[in-house]
């Protein structure tokens, strides 16, 4: 008997150490819904340069991800959202201290050669074809996704770009509350099933699932710098940090943000799994997919990034 507790007392402290090793070498990584493609292929490429760390990867829409860290303390290791906006103003300062601006995107109207006057529809007529009554469209949450409240600002700007009184409550409206989900990429397989005609949608997620998909104005489509001005005449108010609180959401150039959350277990870990997404192999991916990166990527709060990435960006210009 005392041999047995002998040989137990000497595995037990080996056990935690074994528990230990593999908390330290998980990396956990929460996302916005249209980045799940990229991300996926450089979880891929990050654990085949470092075997000995495992990445978990979890996707939602943006919004979505940043009130998991908000109200359940989610444990992410870093967090990618499809606008930095949600970052900065949802998390910081109380969950995180910095924002890295490192992609862009644009809206597109994707579809299928199914789709009720798939040979009709362009980018001077898309609005008219979609508010005939036997068409379906889809778009995802404005509570919960970026690319959802994106897509209210960009028909408020189609309104006014083609000089359409009325056109934004109108496409509100014509978008049965069945043809909205959670986040973006959820609308896919029912674009692909032929319950919905279009779907509101970035254009790097269109092209990775190699669709057909109709380029709207830059005047709309929340992709150009130029457009900065006309864009911020589009706004709409959405819930804020607190039960009753709200935020304005004014339209703007897209740009996506990372950072590491203060509930982050390995945050050395999350900066070098920020270091691979900001160098040439994590640029690569993101290209390959359609999404361009920002070069050098952006930030705000210079001080409070992780010394491994300081290098490897600029300062926001106030």
């Amino acid at each position: 008997m005392a041999k047995k507790i002998l040989i137990l007392s000497l595995a037990f402290p080996l056990l935690l150490v074994s528990c230990s090793s593999d908390r330290s070498t998980k990396l956990t990584i929460l996302h916005a819904g249209s980045l799940s493609v990229p991300f996926k292929q450089m979880a891929q490429a990050f654990m085949a340069n470092h075997p000995s760390i495992k990445v978990q990867t979890e996707s939602a829409g943006s919004v979505a991800c940043a009130r998991k860290i908000i109200d359940f303390n989610y444990s992410a290791d870093v967090m990618a959202s499809a606008d930095s906006a949600v970052i900065r103003t949802l998390l910081m300062p109380e969950h995180a201290d910095f924002c890295i601006d490192f992609a862009t995107n644009e809206m597109v109207i994707m579809y299928s050669p199914k789709s009720s006057y798939a040979k009709e529809i362009n980018a001077n007529n898309w609005y008219k074809m979609l508010l005939r009554p036997e068409v379906e469209y889809g778009h995802s949450e404005p509570e919960s996704d970026p690319c959802g409240y994106r897509t209210f600002l960009c028909w408020q700007l189609a309104e006014d770009f083609y000089q359409v009184p009325g056109l934004y409550q109108k496409l509100i409206k014509g978008c049965r509350p069945k043809n909205i989900r959670p986040k973006e990429v959820d609308l896919l397989a029912l674009l692909e099933a032929g319950e919905l005609d279009y779907i509101f949608i970035y254009r790097s997620v269109a092209e990775q699932h190699k669709g057909l998909f109709i380029t709207l104005p830059d005047g709309i489509n929340l992709k150009s710098a130029a457009y900065k001005d006309y864009y911020q005449r589009a706004s709409l108010e959405l819930k804020g940090k607190k039960p009753g609180e709200k935020l304005r959401r004014r339209g703007a150039p897209m740009v996506y943000g990372l950072t590491i959350p203060k509930t982050a277990h390995s945050p050395e870990l999350g900066a070098r799994f920020i270091a691979f997404i900001l160098g040439s192999e994590g640029q690569q991916i993101m290209e390959r997919n359609g999404q361009a990166e920002i070069t050098p990527a952006l930030v705000d709060n210079f001080e409070a990034l992780p010394e491994l990435l300081k290098p490897l960006v600029q300062k926001i210009k106030k």
